[in-house]
């Protein structure tokens, strides 16, 4: 360890260039992580965030809310499944509102429910559980509590119908990157009427259903979907992991942090091992005088373990202060998991990334200082 340090410090400025440039990839890869993170939250959160075990959609919705329509003769298929406790409508709308009397209108998904126990968020964050007539949870970031939101009609003008007070906050409930409000059935067909005048019977999206006690949700999402087979019935987990373009994102950023993956041990084994050809004769010169050739690989493992650590605690200092920003509507958060998971990965890869050059050390034959080859 000692001449670890002392070959650290007679050379500060190589060794804190390569423990930058560590940081900075570190910084990048744990962005991206933070990134990916944010925009699948913003377009899943709501459905990972509300309360129903089970959701069914129908098939032909392709398991996207707004797409799906459960049917009358559908709807009594699910709710006579063997198995459930409860169960209820969901609805769901992308609509175009003005919040707080806003100079500009804005858009906003509107999930209406039956039951609070099968589409309410599980867990809010401010504010308290809407119960009231007009009354809904808003998705944070997006809205605030108090705010009063107007579901505009076709000709871009407000009838009054509705109208949604916001009494709660839900921490990443956004819906296809888009602010969230969960309000009750009556608010969310007083928002279509709103604005369609001409809709006819409101029909759910999708009905949320509870199994019975000792029942796993899978379990009963297998009943219902051999029940119909135009029902699509996904655990609560499951819907919101398989919906349209989750699994793209997730592809496309693991492309990403592949590329990241392999710099930072390629850049650390590059130039550990042009460190060791650079000071061959100095190694060679070691081994003559005694020095074991296990001491130089440890040697040289503790300063790759330093480099690395070194670069994990620039790069997580940076990225710190980063994963408290927001990106538009998209929210960043800093993600303990994979700061280890990251930390340990590129660390066990730089390490193994400097075998070639701990091999080369092993290689030294110590007769060479008395011939002069050590330095070839």
């Amino acid at each position: 360890m000692f001449l670890a340090l002392k070959e650290m410090r007679r050379a500060k400025v190589r060794f804190g260039l390569l423990i930058s440039a560590t940081g900075l990839l570190v910084l990048l890869i744990l962005a991206q992580q933070a990134i990916q993170t944010g925009l699948i939250t913003s377009f899943i959160g709501a459905i990972e965030k509300q309360s129903a075990p089970v959701l069914v959609y129908s098939v032909d919705g392709q398991r996207i809310l707004q797409g799906s329509i459960i049917t009358p003769a559908l709807e009594q298929k699910i709710r006579s499944t063997e198995g459930i406790e409860k169960s209820g409508r969901i609805g769901q709308g992308t609509f175009t509102v003005k919040v707080n009397d806003d100079e500009e209108d804005s858009d906003a998904a509107i999930i209406g429910y039956t039951d609070p126990d099968l589409g309410e968020p599980d867990q809010l964050s401010a504010g308290r559980a809407a119960r009231g007539p007009g009354e809904a949870v808003g998705s944070a970031p997006g809205f605030e509590v108090g705010d009063t939101v107007r579901v505009l009609g076709p000709d871009g003008g407000s009838r009054g119908t509705g109208e949604i007070r916001v009494v709660g906050l839900a921490d990443d409930a956004q819906l296809q990157v888009t602010p969230t409000l969960f309000t009750g059935w009556s608010g969310y067909v007083a928002s279509v009427k709103s604005a369609n005048p001409d809709a006819g019977a409101i029909l759910p999206s999708a009905i949320g259903v509870a199994p019975v006690a000792g029942l796993d949700p899978a379990a009963l999402a297998e009943r219902i979907n051999d029940a119909s087979q135009e029902a699509d019935a996904l655990p609560r987990q499951v819907a919101a992991d398989e919906s349209p373009g989750v699994a793209e994102v997730r592809q496309s950023f693991q492309v990403i942090f592949l590329l990241f993956g392999l710099v930072v041990p390629l850049v650390t084994g590059l130039f550990f091992l042009i460190i060791t050809l650079q000071k061959s004769a100095s190694l060679t010169l070691l081994r003559a005088v005694g020095a074991q050739s296990g001491l130089l690989v440890r040697s040289l493992m503790f300063q790759v373990v330093l480099v690395i650590g070194g670069g994990l605690a620039v790069g997580i200092a940076l990225y710190t202060p980063l994963s408290q920003a927001r990106l538009g509507e998209i929210k960043l958060s800093f993600d303990v998991s994979a700061v280890l998971i990251w930390s340990v990965l590129l660390l066990g890869l730089g390490l193994l990334s400097a075998v070639v050059s701990a091999r080369r050390v092993l290689k030294i034959d110590p007769i060479e200082a008395t011939t002069g080859e050590g330095g070839r």
